[in-house]
């Protein structure tokens, strides 16, 4: 799925490889390209580029300059050679000069993104994870001034906190946990954004008098015991995405999906049990990976264990534990994990992030291990 255009400047970072790392050019790369409407830098860069991450050595950007230029729909990009020989994206300004309708759309709010912004927007405005300790720490919905265990648009909630007047504060409910596969220690805790209620009234808390707010905007029912945050708590898009490997390795695992689906594929989002606490970034690009199945070489030739004998599962499995040296009837073979797609994390959090998949070739699913070796 493409994103619209969306106003954004092109982000660079001195953490990408360096320049005298050498991009290598699909063999099927065209020597011109015309910017369509919904393209995003990393789509363009994949046309030319085995390692889309790598798109700021191929547009040749310079982290000195503070405002470098955009491009747009209708731009013709031209593939060309530097002096040393590496490959370059330009804007073929010849080609705008004698095309002055191939641009479909006017410069100002349609630059080209370096990620398809409508798919991970929700993420990085509205919708949260928080540790489950911090959503007891907040404000909470009382009630309300109608008896009914649900609110709308326009009921004035009362809320257990000294709250800013004047101030908006999104509503959350508390959804799902986060659980790590390994340890099963709950990472954290999925918040449904809900709505969007403004104080009116300052409550003394200590006193017995809550906060007053009118509800501005719903996007499901409100109930009793929703927390708030500020409005603009989490919620700033960013400018740019800083693409990047790691510098250390890593290894963490899918471990949801915002959508509950278990299978995905290209542009889907997923959430990992790495964060901050894992030293993991925005923009980090990760590898996904899979486990080989593994496999029981009986006294029947190999097998997978689903298709082995009690028997022969059960002395591969003794001979294991104990560091017994299995013989050639009974060994059981531990296979490699093997690379099935690529991920870009967009959001992190302490202990979890979300990230997209950006590159799939087979479906990916709940379970798969993401890394840097």
């Amino acid at each position: 799925m493409k994103s619209p255009l969306v106003a954004i400047m092109l982000a660079l970072s001195a953490a990408f490889p360096a320049v005298a790392d050498v991009l290598t050019i699909k063999k099927d790369a065209p020597k011109q390209y015309v910017v369509k409407k919904g393209d995003t830098l990393w789509d363009i860069s994949g046309i030319y580029l085995n390692e889309p991450w790598l798109w700021p050595e191929l547009w040749q950007m310079n982290p000195q300059i503070d405002n470098p230029h955009l491009i747009y729909p209708g731009d013709a990009l031209t593939l060309i050679y530097d002096a040393d020989g590496n490959p370059r994206l330009v804007i073929n300004k010849a080609y705008r000069k004698l095309s002055p309708q191939g641009r479909i759309t006017p410069k100002g709010k349609n630059a080209v993104t370096t990620l398809p912004l409508e798919l991970i927007k929700p993420y990085l405005t509205y919708e949260q994870i928080i540790n489950s300790d911090e959503i007891d720490a907040k404000p909470y919905v009382l009630g309300a001034n109608q008896n009914t265990k649900t609110q709308t648009l326009g009921h004035i909630l009362y809320i257990n906190g000294n709250l800013k007047l004047n101030q908006a504060y999104a509503i959350y409910h508390k959804g799902e946990p986060y659980t790590d596969p390994n340890t099963q220690e709950v990472l954290a805790n999925r918040a449904h954004y809900v709505g969007v209620a403004r104080i009116f009234r300052q409550g003394d808390v200590e006193n017995g008098v809550p906060s007053s707010a009118r509800v501005e905007s719903v996007k499901r029912e409100i109930k009793q015991g929703d927390f708030l945050l500020p409005l603009s708590e989490g919620q700033m898009l960013p400018a740019y995405f800083n693409m990047h490997r790691p510098e250390q390795p890593i290894e963490g695992s899918v471990i949801a999906s915002p959508s509950h689906h278990r299978e995905f594929s290209t542009m889907d989002i997923v959430v990992l049990n790495l964060g901050s606490d894992q030293q993991l970034e925005v923009g980090h690009v990760l590898d996904i990976e899979r486990q080989s199945p593994s496999v029981i070489d009986g006294q029947r030739g190999p097998r997978y264990p689903e298709d082995s004998s009690q028997f022969e599962k059960l002395v591969a499995d003794t001979k294991e534990t104990l560091g017994i040296e299995p013989d050639v009837n009974s060994k059981a073979w531990t296979m490699p994990k093997e690379k099935v797609g690529e991920l870009i994390v967009f959001k992190v959090y302490d202990k979890v992030s979300y990230a997209l998949i950006t590159k799939n070739q087979h479906p990916i699913r709940v379970g798969d291990f993401a890394v840097i070796h």
